[in-house]
């Protein structure tokens, strides 16, 4: 039995001596290559954690100790020692999650995959803790390096660093490659003085008895200390971290000596105040091919070869996201006002390629995306065209700024949005289905939606052509599959797909959801139900073609994969009624809940996505079986439009 195999909580690391937890961190890491290879998932990020993980649960006591993680990618060490040793079904269906979830265990308490709110719930939970009288109860937010630069962890510092009891460690996970501080035997020594109880008691007492001598006393300690605070920090190679803080530091400390971990651990926890501790660590850290691996060190994996780290995963398509970036490449060489914005995304959403070919072009904000939207602002008023570049569930954080700052003002700014949709494995907080709901409400904003590769392109072309108000192109995670050319075009860019010559079902298909809706048209045509089958490409605002050929059937059925509540099926009910059109309208899409981790075909089929299941049901309001009824049959022959149409 190994030593891992012996670990069915954390109080099972209590008995471990030094050599045993050296042989646990070896176990673990073993166990993580091997697992995650078969599942895929955040490989890199967890081998970097392994030592400061063991230390963590060594020194506090989880789960009446508080353990926030930020973000929860790094959280399987975590897990594996608080009893959940087989990883085997991470991330899919019925499995482990890929980040906390408080129903997987009581050891875990943030489930949320967006960076930079630990602070924020550890100051939430550390002032509970006190104002309910629970003085012996610890909280300990893990930090990764790279949270720190979302404006919110700045936000919850300045209000943890004002001067308290609580007892809150803040443990900086630093595994930036760029970042080598000295680490020495003067260091330590500082930091221990200064964590030590007779420097609190100390820095309390001269603090009261300079409060007690009035305002200009007080000002002199405040500068005396900002004074010996800075120099300590400037001594100890630390000028740039922390400097104007008030509130106590360890580190930088070697967060692959455990024994170290521990001892810094301790220290901060034995001090009776909030205390951060610098913990310097190797993502990848003990597998080479990770180490290696120039891009990301193996942030995040698919199935790969355990010994080489060679991908197992092979497709001969083009990703939505590789489509993109060549796209924008393209566009930015005939058109140089076009800049790229990302908020610490510049790989995953494609815009290293524009990087890489107009470096001075490309800007990467960190985990801002807030700044990230006004910024883009302000660039679009001094003359240029940005091209914002998230994925869309993290949209959601600069909606304020889109609103105020990029639509009231009539900014042309493009917004793409990557892994919009259900994304699968990486679970509630991860997926892209708020977007369409949230942003419509914009006003004077466009929403692009492209079911193909030729389609990315061209509403591409379009958004960044728009100068006078916000644009939003979406697509999903993955290959984008076949490219669906269109019958004809609506003299306002809506492509018809398919018509029959029956006018029964208009199914108004949002982006990749055209490959459904044609198969759906499939199903229904078999029964005798005649459907129309149409793209409207920009789906906000609703093109006056999509509410006359609304006028002339007897159903609409709206096919997106955004949560149906304020969804672009809304948006056509509510434009027919607006034009006096009776059509009813069913919104098909995903429901207002939070869907749980598991493949992308798992998730449609659990919520009704399918085709058998969509044409079953609206067979059902044909008939007049199953709400809303498709109104009355009437006999009629298909219209032909004398416009003439551009070739598509």
């Amino acid at each position: 039995m190994t030593l891992l195999e012996t670990i069915s909580g954390p109080r099972d690391l209590d008995a471990l001596d030094q050599e045993q937890l050296e042989q646990l961190a070896r176990e673990v890491r073993e166990y993580l290559v091997a697992s995650v290879s078969k599942t895929g998932g955040h490989l890199g990020p967890n081998l970097g954690v392994v030592e400061m993980t063991i230390a963590i649960h060594r020194v506090f006591d989880s789960p009446r100790d508080a353990i926030v993680f930020d973000t929860g990618h790094q959280s399987y060490v975590h897990k594996l020692l608080t009893g959940r040793k087989d990883l085997s079904t991470l991330r899919q269906t019925g499995g482990l999650a890929g980040y906390p979830q408080r129903s997987e265990s009581e050891h875990d308490i943030v489930e949320s995959s967006h960076a930079s709110s630990s602070l924020s719930w550890a100051d939430g939970i550390s002032k509970a803790f006190e104002m309910t009288g629970q003085y012996d109860r610890h909280v300990v937010a893990v930090v990764g390096d790279g949270a720190l630069t979302g404006g919110m962890t700045w936000e919850a510092l300045n209000n943890i660093s004002d001067d308290n009891t609580r007892r809150l460690v803040v443990v900086v996970n630093d595994n930036g490659r760029s970042y080598a501080p000295t680490i020495g035997g003067m260091a330590r020594f500082l930091n221990s003085v200064r964590t030590k109880q007779t420097y609190r008691a100390l820095h309390l007492s001269s603090r009261r008895a300079f409060d007690r001598m009035g305002g200009p006393a007080r000002a002199f300690y405040r500068g005396v200390r900002g004074g010996l605070h800075g120099f300590l920090s400037r001594f100890t190679n630390n000028e740039a971290l922390y400097s104007n803080l008030d509130i106590k530091y360890i580190g930088p400390i070697d967060g692959h000596d455990e024994r170290a971990m521990e001892e810094a651990l301790r220290q901060a926890k034995d001090y009776g105040a909030p205390v951060i501790v610098h913990a310097i660590t190797d993502k990848g850290r003990g597998y080479e091919p990770a180490r290696n691996d120039i891009a990301d060190q193996f942030h995040a994996v698919g199935q790969i070869d355990p010994e080489t780290g060679e991908s197992l995963e092979s497709s001969s398509a083009p990703s939505w996201t590789s489509v993109f970036a060549d796209e924008l490449v393209r566009l930015a060489e005939h058109d140089e006002r076009l800049v790229g914005i990302t908020a610490a995304m510049l790989r995953p959403t494609g815009l290293h390629r524009m990087a890489e070919r107009f470096p001075s072009r490309v800007f990467d904000v960190g985990i801002a995306e807030q700044h990230a939207a006004t910024s883009a602002a302000g660039l679009a008023f001094g003359g240029l065209h940005p091209v914002v570049a998230v994925y869309a569930t993290f949209i959601n954080r600069a909606f304020d700024q889109v609103l105020m700052d990029v639509a009231l003002h009539k900014a042309g700014v493009t917004f793409v949005l990557d892994r919009a949709g259900v994304t699968g494995p990486d679970g509630p907080s991860h997926h892209g289905v708020w977007d369409l709901s949230i942003l419509q409400v914009v006003p004077g904003i466009r929403i692009a939606a492209p079911r193909d590769s030729v389609r990315l392109a061209e509403e591409l072309a379009e958004a960044v052509a728009v100068q006078d108000g916000p644009t939003v192109l979406r697509f999903p995670k993955g290959t984008v599959g076949v490219d669906y050319d269109a019958a004809r075009r609506t003299h306002d860019g809506v492509d018809v797909l398919a018509e029959s010559g029956r006018r029964d079902v208009l199914l108004v298909t949002v982006g990749p959801m055209a490959g459904i809706g044609l198969e759906v048209a499939e199903r229904l045509e078999a029964h005798g139900i005649g459907a129309t089958v149409v793209d409207p490409r920009w789906v906000v605002p609703v093109p006056a073609s999509v509410v006359d050929l609304a006028r002339e059937h007897r159903i609409v059925v709206s096919l997106e994969d955004g949560i149906r509540v304020g969804g672009i099926g809304t948006r056509i009910r509510q434009d027919l009624r607006e034009a006096g059109v009776d059509t009813a309208v069913t919104e098909i899409g995903l429901p207002d809940e939070f869907l749980e981790h598991g493949s992308r075909s798992d998730i449609l089929e659990r919520v009704g996505l399918t085709p058998q299941h969509i044409a079953r049901d609206v067979t059902a309001m044909v008939l007049g079986s199953k709400l809303p009824h498709a109104r009355a049959a009437r006999l009629e022959r298909v219209s032909s439009d004398t416009r003439p149409q551009p070739r598509v």
